[in-house]
C-alpha cells in the first residue's frame, strides 16, 4: 500500500483521457461546429515522430492547430497521429499524450496546461488551467483567433 494518494498522477491520467476521447470523436465525426484544438506537445519526448526538418525549427516544443487542414487522425492509448499540412507539404506527427503540454480549444474557452516543477518526474507535475491559450499558437494564427478566457478549475471547488 503507498504512503499517500497520488493525486497529480490520477488527474493527469483523466485529462489525458479526455483528450483521448475528444480526439477519437473527432477521428471518427469530424470536427463539429467552430471547435479547433491548439495542442503545444514536448519535441525532445522520445516517443514523438516528427520530420527531422521540423524537430530542427522546433528544438524543445511545438504548437499545431488542428482544424480546416488535417488529416487521417489516428488515436491510440498512448497518443495521436495526424497529417498536417505545412505549407503545401504534408507531414505525418505522431504525439504520445505525456508528451502535451497544453490542449486548448478556444471556440469554447476549455484548455488544459500540464506544467512540470524542477526535480519531479512528469507524472508528479501539476495540471492546471490554461490562462491564455492563444499566447502559444503560431503568430500567423493570431490575428484568426480571439483571446479565450479559460476557466480555472478552482471556480467549481466548493
Amino acid at each position: 500500500m503507498t504512503q499517500s494518494i497520488e493525486y497529480g498522477n490520477l488527474m493527469h491520467k483523466a485529462m489525458r483521457g479526455l483528450i483521448r476521447e475528444v480526439l477519437a470523436d473527432v477521428a471518427d465525426h469530424g470536427l463539429p461546429g467552430l471547435h479547433h484544438f491548439f495542442v503545444t506537445f514536448d519535441t525532445t519526448h522520445p516517443e514523438v515522430d516528427i520530420a527531422d526538418w521540423l524537430r530542427d525549427r522546433y528544438p524543445d516544443e511545438m504548437t499545431v492547430v488542428m482544424q480546416h487542414r488535417f488529416d487521417d487522425l489516428e488515436v491510440t492509448e498512448d497518443g495521436f497521429a495526424v497529417t498536417l499540412s505545412f505549407g503545401d507539404s504534408p507531414e505525418r506527427l505522431s504525439i504520445p499524450f505525456t508528451s502535451i503540454r497544453t490542449f486548448v480549444d478556444p471556440s469554447v474557452e476549455f484548455g488544459l496546461r500540464f506544467e512540470t516543477q524542477d526535480g519531479d518526474d512528469e507524472e508528479e507535475a501539476a495540471l492546471t488551467a490554461v490562462e491564455d491559450p492563444v499566447e502559444d499558437a503560431p503568430e500567423e494564427d493570431e490575428a484568426e483567433h480571439k483571446d479565450a478566457e479559460i476557466v480555472s478549475l478552482d471556480s467549481f471547488r466548493k
